[in-house]
């Protein structure tokens, strides 16, 4: 028979976890293990440190006739800090843009154009599809026309699929190939991957930033991300809308039913 200090005590717990005097001497006594610490505080912190930055950025993305609009809503001397940030990244985009429209490629300048010019910075081609009812090809080649009148400091090319590669199947079309240091650094095979038919500049900024072209701070892809944000927020505070309205219109029909 074992000594009685040999003796296992079975001690009543019901949540070790729980923050009760009970637990507290249990712990004290080691019979169960210290709370680990409350995550609270660093959520909290981390929710602070959020709206601290989102505070400080407010103004990123707004462009120069936007933040004359706030005048009367920030302080005059942080808005004219931005004013000259704005100014200086506007000067440095027009320094830069050294191309400005969609090129036209052949295939013999394809290496000088395309290969070689990659070395001095990101060339985007669009092999496009040479059927008229490619109805991808058609979107792709506005939203190349409208990226490159945007990014005048990035090269923009198309030129027709079957011209660049004998034989290239129509149906690949379009396909987006990125040039970099003269290699060839993504590939896009058609639009369904990035919103098919439905495709917007969106998507082509998405591809500008993945690949270092631009950086994702960059005010034409922040503003237009923001851009974004606002239509879909008020696309679901409308749908909320009208879905309330619905609501009390069946609430006002069920209760004529008992008129």
């Amino acid at each position: 028979m074992a000594a009685p200090n040999d003796q296992r005590i079975a001690v009543p717990i019901d949540d070790p976890d729980a923050d009760t005097e009970w637990n507290d001497i249990l712990r004290k006594q080691g019979v169960i293990p210290e709370r680990p610490p409350s995550p609270t505080p660093m959520i909290e912190e981390a929710i602070l440190e959020g709206r601290r930055l989102a505070h400080e950025n407010r103004l990123e993305g707004k462009d120069l006739d936007e933040l004359d609009e706030l005048e009367d809503d920030e302080d005059e001397e942080f808005l004219e800090q931005y004013r000259k940030k704005r100014m200086a990244e506007l000067s440095e985009f027009q320094q830069k843009a050294l191309h400005g429209s969609v090129y036209p490629l052949s295939k013999p300048d394809y290496q000088r154009d395309v290969t070689d010019a990659s070395n001095n910075g990101p060339v985007l081609v669009n092999m496009t599809s040479s059927m008229g009812n490619n109805v991808e090809s058609r979107v792709l080649s506005e939203l190349w026309r409208q990226a490159a009148a945007e990014y005048g400091d990035i090269k923009f090319c198309e030129i027709r699929a079957s011209q660049a590669i004998e034989g290239y199947p129509d149906r690949n079309c379009p396909t987006i190939l990125v040039y970099k240091n003269g290699d060839i650094v993504k590939q896009v095979v058609t639009l369904a991957t990035i919103g098919g038919v439905k495709t917007n500049m969106q998507k082509i900024d998405d591809i500008l930033v993945e690949v270092g072209a631009v950086p994702d701070s960059d005010m034409r892809v922040v503003k237009r991300r923001r851009a974004a944000e606002d239509a879909e927020e008020d696309r679901l505070a409308g749908k909320s809308i009208k879905t309330g309205t619905a609501g009390r219109s069946r609430q006002d029909d069920d209760d004529s039913d008992w008129d």
